[in-house]
């Protein structure tokens, strides 16, 4: 790990994930930042492809151990997924079964009330993780963490903003991890912020509230958020508070279609 560190801090290139996966011995590894009022998360880098779809499973039902630690600020470590109460994530359980995840150790990045991301790490068939990887993923955490509060986009690549000066430190003098934490220029999940904004406005309530409605359609449907965000997005699926919950727009009078206002214009469209 401490090579793998090494090389993050003096901007080293390749994928950040994979030599964080193989450094701790982990089947996959996965960062997240929080962004948005809503605290999203977004994923930044994840390795191998089952560390994405785990995420994205966390993200759509908005339980497992991502959210438990962000919301706790500390570690939550369930290195076997077979000896966790099954009321204690009942929604993602089974489906992370299925996508073969045997075991998840999730890592809070922040300090404090300040909550920047999340590192997940996937546990082996073992399902076990040694006090040395626990160790290890630990400093992984705390050095993300250090690059994140004090560095800016000049400072994680410890240069002057001119591709020169000291690649080994940043200007404030915080600890830098490289370009592999330059700031991605659009969020993935992009639909799911527009689609979170549309719904508060078509039901009058907050954004947390409206995310919930959002994920509550997504498992009910057994889709992903994703999916069901850019539908609404599109104008295809409405939400209204009638005991429908939504509507198609096309079977609703009062839904959008396509040649209708969005949901912020100043004509006569709804949200």
């Amino acid at each position: 790990m401490a090579d793998v560190l090494r090389s993050l801090r003096l901007g080293g290139r390749g994928d950040p994930a994979r030599a964080c996966a193989l450094a701790l011995g982990a089947e996959g590894v996965a960062l997240s930042l929080l962004v948005g009022n809503g605290r999203m998360a977004e994923p930044l880098w994840c390795h191998p492809e089952v560390s994405a779809r785990f995420e994205e499973l966390q993200f759509t039902l908005g339980e497992g151990p991502g959210p438990d630690a962000v919301r706790t600020g500390s570690p939550v470590m369930e290195p076997d997924l077979d000896r966790v109460r099954p009321d204690r994530w009942p929604a993602l359980l089974p489906p992370a079964r299925d996508l073969g995840v045997h075991g998840v150790c999730c890592f809070p990045l922040g300090i404090g009330a300040i909550r920047v991301g999340v590192l997940t790490v996937l546990c082996d068939g073992d399902r076990t993780m040694s006090v040395q990887q626990g160790a290890d993923a630990t400093a992984l955490a705390a050095a993300l963490t250090g690059a994140l509060l004090n560095g800016d986009g000049r400072g994680q690549r410890g240069e002057d903003g001119n591709g020169n000066g000291d690649r080994g430190g940043s200007g404030n003098g915080g600890p830098v991890l490289g370009l592999f934490l330059d700031r991605p220029t659009g969020l993935h999940r992009a639909a799911v912020h527009q689609a979170t904004g549309m719904i508060s406005v078509q039901l009058g309530v907050t954004m947390e509230e409206a995310l919930l409605r959002l994920r509550a359609h997504a498992y009910g449907s057994e889709r992903p958020l994703g999916e069901v965000a850019d539908d609404v997005v599109a104008r295809r699926l409405r939400f209204n508070n009638s005991d429908d919950t939504t509507n198609n727009a096309s079977d609703n009078g009062d839904g959008f279609d396509d040649d209708m206002n969005g949901p912020y214009s100043p004509g006569d469209g709804k949200g």
